[in-house]
């Protein structure tokens, strides 16, 4: 009996830590647990991966890493984990957690760890991308944190910050669904825009320059987003969507994978129309994914980086800090992604009397926490203002809160819903 109450006190730690949104402190070993548990179940779903490849792995990546290194990487993570793991059984620290990881190990172990074979497949087959999910993560961690400890903005900040649990669920599931999100993508784009394309166009395109061509790809593109991005914040329907991503409220590598999976298509879509109408090469489009998939981490990043005069012309941590503030003078400003100057050009880039925001997050702090209440919300969350109702209401003497007959002239106001 004593085991059985102690084993549910453990997986009830566990799926509290899991579902809560609190940041981790340093201490007791909670970090180093956590971070035992992440690489243990990293391994665990990399072997799982190697027994379902047709269905778990991404092919356009496929070709691109080596499965042998991946094999000793994922033995070494899972050396790692076993020694954080024991060090804190010993100490008496989070044991809990360093048991949680020996289980998954163990685990991992049983059904034919690193070494799993990897049997033939057909490609062709719907898949999730758990591969990409791994391998981002363990990349993405490594480069930014890293970068954020090595010149942050907010050094109080920890790794582990406020509703990290939530942001990873978000980084989880975008990158399980890419296939489906490049599907409906590439479909929608063919087959709504083909009519556009102009043999003429795409060889004036390809008498380029690569650099030339890398400039501009980046331009189209970002034109569109910068529209796009605008129309979210200006349009009231599509601002449910887009609050979801401006709802962290704190900034880090981590907070840029909030988003509402509607956007997500619907950006993808508008922004990949004119590189495909203009005819751009594979090579242009490859450099192109590249940028922005670091630039976009990178701009969400705790990290104190201005550049200069630079800012005025492309998009840096800075300028999109400011983006998401909810300072006053920050409101629907700063759209574009990656050149800064089109804010300037259309009027909307931020001017203040400070380097850095104070404040982010959605004024009113009304989108709700976790993954499934935020895509619910656009169609059925609240905007009304949990600050206002969290306001201590002060109290009133006994005939000011006696019934009185309303009056002709008394009115009531209706105001739209509070913004970023």
């Amino acid at each position: 009996m004593p085991q059985e109450n102690a084993s549910r006190s453990e997986s009830e730690k566990l799926t509290q830590l899991v579902g809560s949104h609190g940041e981790l402190k340093r201490g007791k070993g909670m970090l180093s647990g956590v971070v035992a548990v992440s690489l243990a179940s990293l391994a665990l779903l990399g072997v799982i991966g190697f027994h379902f490849p047709a269905y778990l792995s991404t092919p356009e990546f496929r070709h691109i890493y080596d499965v042998t290194t991946l094999r000793y990487v994922m033995f070494g993570g899972m050396v790692i984990a076993g020694g954080i793991a024991i060090s804190n059984a010993v100490l008496g620290r989070t044991r809990w957690l360093a048991f949680t990881t020996c289980a998954l190990l163990a685990i991992n172990l049983l059904i034919g760890g690193p070494n799993t074979p990897i049997e033939d497949f057909a490609d062709g087959t719907p898949y999730l991308g758990l591969d990409f999910f791994i391998l981002d993560l363990l990349g993405s961690t490594i480069v930014f944190v890293a970068l954020e400890k090595f010149m942050p903005l907010r050094k109080e900040q920890p790794v582990f910050r406020r509703e990290w649990q939530n942001d990873l669920t978000h980084f989880f599931f975008n990158h399980l669904v890419v296939g489906f999100v490049l599907l409906v993508t590439n479909r929608v784009v063919h087959s709504a825009f083909g009519w556009a394309q102009s043999d003429t166009v795409r060889g004036w395109i390809d008498a380029l320059p690569f650099v030339l061509q890398l400039l501009l790809v980046v331009l189209a593109a970002d034109m569109v987003q910068y529209w796009t991005h605008r129309a979210y914040h200006e349009v009231p329907f599509l601002w449910r969507f887009h609050a979801v991503h401006h709802s962290a409220p704190e900034m880090d590598w981590l907070a840029g994978s909030r988003q509402h999976i509607l956007e997500l298509l619907l950006t993808r879509i508008l922004v990949l129309a004119p590189i495909f109408v203009l005819g751009f090469s594979q090579r242009v489009i490859d450099a192109y994914v590249v940028i922005v998939g670091f630039q976009a981490v990178f701009n969400h990043c705790n990290v104190d980086v201005r550049l200069g005069p630079l800012r005025y012309v492309i998009v840096t941590p800075n300028f999109h800090h400011w983006h998401h503030s909810r300072d006053t003078e920050a409101i629907d400003k700063n759209y574009a992604a990656h050149y800064a100057f089109l804010d300037y050009l259309f009027g909307t880039a931020v001017t203040a009397d400070r380097k850095w925001p104070e404040r982010y997050g959605v004024v009113g702090d009304y989108i709700p926490l976790g993954f499934l209440k935020q895509q619910a919300f656009p169609f059925i969350g609240s905007t009304e203002s949990r600050e206002e109702q969290a306001k201590p209401r002060p109290s009133l003497a006994p005939e000011a809160r006696a019934w009185k007959p309303a009056t002709d002239d008394a009115s009531s106001a209706s105001s739209a819903p509070p913004r970023e």
